[in-house]
């Protein structure tokens, strides 16, 4: 029986081609876009499985509060990780002090790599279940090694054996490699670690980080941990809790709080307000989308309904005959299902089709990997379940409605479908509309958000802006020859150096004191050390006083400090007073302040600018050379210049650049991926919706062909027969905005709450909704609507 119903239902949907086309093609539409959104979601939850103990691993992190203002992170002190494994080593299996993630260059023999990676303890490769290809699991047992991912380890020795091999490393480093190791899959936190050097290198290569054994003060450091089986990390958190300021009453003041900050959130759930964990971060796009998906596959589901009923009158005599030769209206409904069973499994196979075409694609615009889980058996058993969920959700209400019709009335002739028989049908669009319009809402909001935060003033020329970096001691003592010849080149019209990259604050201080501090002032600045023309060379306006200056030997104890600092700190003509940095035993000289710069933004565009000091730079101590390019050149010649100067002083080392403004574009990256993703779903939503909208058109300018052949022969215009075509659809359509309107408010005003820095919702965005949704209504509705008023009315009232 099943198989006559499946013959029938084919039957049907060749016989009306247009009609199957537009429901399957809908259909496949939004199947498609629901697998890969749900792909995307899948490929988010699961972030950080590659590692096999996730449950156990966790960061230490830290709150501390200055002025009632609490800020968290992963920042803790070196003498953290004595105190843990002396009084508490029982609740710990691995514990693992770690450098931050960062770059350095790496060389074997002629070629040259610039990679990023971390200083880790004896342990990380069991932390990160690291999958050794070659050489020895514990390969960080020696000081002078170094594990190398498989892929830099081809980059660097091609076909050679790399184990043994020395590596050459910032080059000053000679590294014997121990182990190579599988790639960090893209999914997870350590995607970046290329190589993994012992910590006691770290150690070993640098003296402030010697000097900070016994520094509470210093946060400097990082360190991951994995909890004993048989412990509880909650309990473990309560117990470190006070272990930093019950062991170092200095630090008492800034109520530091320690606590183990568990994986599976580090990626989803990693927003933190006022010490704690509000359950923010990523988990609301996976939630969003999520949603999209659900209301993207609804849409599909709705224009099946809406075709399957807006067909009743054309199937009622079949159900008239079917009912007055024996059939029940069980076998009824089961047919109606059949054919629904038929549109989704032949969407389904389209929606592959359409999946495998535009996952590159889209695996580009999300920056994923994500494959086609061909051979995951759960995937096919959850598809199976979906076509069946599908199937009853767009054929039930087609099912039963036809097979209730009477048919006594239809064969008779006196079957009438009813005045309200279309509400269903007016409601459904309602629906569609209602969620297309709240996402074209949403989708602007979004992107304007992000556009208000591009605009925003940085303070400083990023245009035009290279950044160099200097970690490997080469560097050394060789920035006033290397300004020299940058500028000599002509490819530089200005250059500086400091501690940090423009778009980043590395480094906070505190312990300063100043004529009028409050008492009990606990301060927090952004600290950078900077060289003579730094504001000169990032085009950094001077608000009040002056720049570093060669001129005035004392300026190597001055210092900048930028607008919101000037606030901060409570001063009222600051140029010319001090800041007494006390934290070392021996006090420092007090930094002259010279200057007030304006406020730059070197975090997230999206919060307030941090109080910052920019302190002249004496030792030496630049991670950076900033370079101001000339703009009489092009960036590519002034590039090609700047790297042979660079090349004739450091021919060992690659010469890597960074762009100030594409670094800045980066803090845009996450918001401008959700927002293309948001804006494509909400496209393939109005699209759906105007298949299905396309669809209805076509069927109701076909029930009314004779009442507008009738209409023309009495002079109706064609533009009378659009008028009584679209009005209906356009009432719809702005019954639908008007619902969405509070709804989208509503939700995107709590999105927004989220950005301290924020656009306000203009009136005119829900006015430009509105005009998009009616534009977009006339446009589908016209073509139908004027082919209908066109057509010959003869041919039409012929039949009667």
């Amino acid at each position: 029986m099943f198989k006559n119903y499946l013959k029938i239902a084919w039957r049907n949907l060749a016989k009306n081609k247009g009609y199957s086309a537009i429901n399957i093609g809908g259909l496949a539409l939004g199947i498609a876009v629901t697998i890969i959104i749900g792909l995307w979601v899948q490929s988010e939850l699961s972030y950080d499985n590659h590692f096999e103990n996730k449950d156990k691993i966790a960061i230490v992190f830290q709150s501390q509060t200055f002025n009632g203002n609490t800020g968290t992170g992963p920042a803790i002190p070196r003498p953290l990780e004595k105190a843990l494994r002396t009084d508490y080593g029982s609740s710990f299996k691995y514990l693992i002090m770690s450098s931050w993630t960062n770059k350095v260059y790496l060389k074997y023999k002629e070629t040259s790599l610039y990679k990023s990676g971390n200083y880790m303890q004896r342990d990380a490769p069991e932390l990160l279940n690291l999958e050794i290809i070659k050489g020895e699991k514990d390969g960080l047992r020696e000081i002078n090694s170094i594990m190398l991912s498989e892929s830099i380890a081809n980059a660097l020795f091609g076909t050679e054996d790399p184990i043994g091999k020395v590596v050459k490393v910032r080059n000053q480093d000679d590294l014997v490699v121990s182990s190579v190791y599988k790639d960090i899959p893209l999914n997870t936190t350590f995607n970046d670690t290329y190589y993994i050097i012992p910590w006691e290198q770290y150690v070993a290569t640098r003296e402030w980080v010697q000097n900070s054994e016994d520094q509470w003060g210093n946060n400097s450091f990082q360190m991951f941990v994995q909890v004993a089986d048989n412990v509880d990390m909650d309990k473990v958190s309560t117990t470190i809790k006070d272990v930093k300021k019950t062991l170092n009453e200095d630090t008492a003041a800034f109520n530091p709080q320690l606590f183990l900050f568990p994986m599976k959130d580090w990626y989803l759930r990693n927003s933190f307000k006022n010490g704690k964990n509000d359950g923010g971060g990523r988990i609301k796009y996976v939630w969003l989308f999520a949603i999209i998906g659900a209301f993207v596959l609804l849409l599909a589901c709705i224009n099946f309904m809406n075709l399957s009923t807006a067909r009743s009158e054309k199937r009622a005599k079949e159900v008239g005959i079917r009912k007055s030769i024996g059939s029940q209206k069980g076998q009824l409904i089961y047919q109606f299902l059949s054919e629904s069973f038929l549109v989704v499994v032949l969407a389904f196979l389209v929606s592959l089709l359409i999946i495998l075409f535009s996952l590159n694609g889209f695996n580009d615009l999300a920056k994923k990997e994500i494959l086609f889980p061909w051979s995951n058996v759960n995937f096919w058993l959850i598809s199976l379940a979906f076509i069946l969920f599908t199937t009853l959700l767009a054929g039930s209400y087609p099912a039963l409605y036809l097979s209730s019709f009477k048919p006594i009335d239809v064969l008779k002739g006196t079957f009438k479908t009813g005045k309200h028989a279309g509400l269903p049908r007016k409601i459904l669009v309602v629906v569609q509309f209602t969620v297309s319009v709240a996402f074209i809402i949403g989708t602007v909001i979004v992107m304007q958000q992000i556009n208000y935060a591009k605009n925003r003033p940085v303070g400083y020329d990023k245009e035009g802006l290279v950044q160099i970096p200097t970690y490997s001691q080469d560097f050394q003592g060789k920035y006033d020859l290397m300004r020299s010849e940058f500028l000599n080149s002509g490819a530089v019209i200005e250059m500086s150096a400091s501690s940090s990259p423009t778009t980043q604050i590395w480094s906070n201080r505190s312990g300063y004191t100043w004529d009028g501090k409050p008492e009990g002032f606990q301060e927090d600045l952004a600290y950078t050390e900077v060289t003579y023309e730094y504001a000169k060379s990032i085009n950094l306006k001077i608000i009040e006083g002056r720049d570093f200056a060669r001129e005035f030997a004392t300026d190597s104890n001055a210092v900048l400090i930028n607008q919101t600092a000037v606030k901060y700190l409570g001063l009222t003509n600051p140029v010319g007073k001090f800041l007494r940095d006390d934290s070392d035993e021996n006090p420092n000289p007090p930094l002259k302040i010279i200057g007030v710069v304006e406020d730059m933004i070197t975090q997230s565009p999206y919060e307030p600018v941090k109080q910052g000091v920019y302190v002249f730079d004496k030792h030496g101590n630049s991670s950076y050379y900033n370079l101001r390019l000339n703009p009489k050149q092009s960036a590519s010649k002034n590039l090609v210049t700047i790297e042979k100067v660079f090349k004739a002083h450091f021919p060992d080392i690659p010469f890597q650049y960074d762009f100030v403004d594409a670094e800045y574009g980066e803090k845009f990256a996450s918001e401008e991926r959700i927002g293309t993703l948001s804006g494509v779903f909400t496209g393939l939503a109005i699209l759906i919706s105007c298949l299905g909208l396309f669809g209805l058109t076509s069927f109701v300018a076909e029930q009314r062909t004779k009442e507008i052949g009738v209409r023309k022969v009495l002079g109706a215009t064609i533009f009378n027969v659009w008028n009584m075509l679209s009005k209906d659809f356009l009432k719809l359509v702005i019954i639908s905005c008007f619902i969405a309107i509070p709804i989208a408010y509503y939700v995107m005003n709590g999105w927004l709450e989220a950005y301290p820095y924020r656009v306000a919702l203009k009136w005119w965005i829900f006015v430009l909704a509105i005009l998009g949704a009616l534009l977009v209504t006339i446009l589908t509705v016209s073509f139908q609507a004027i082919k209908a008023a066109k057509a010959n009315p003869v041919k039409s009232l012929r039949t009667e």
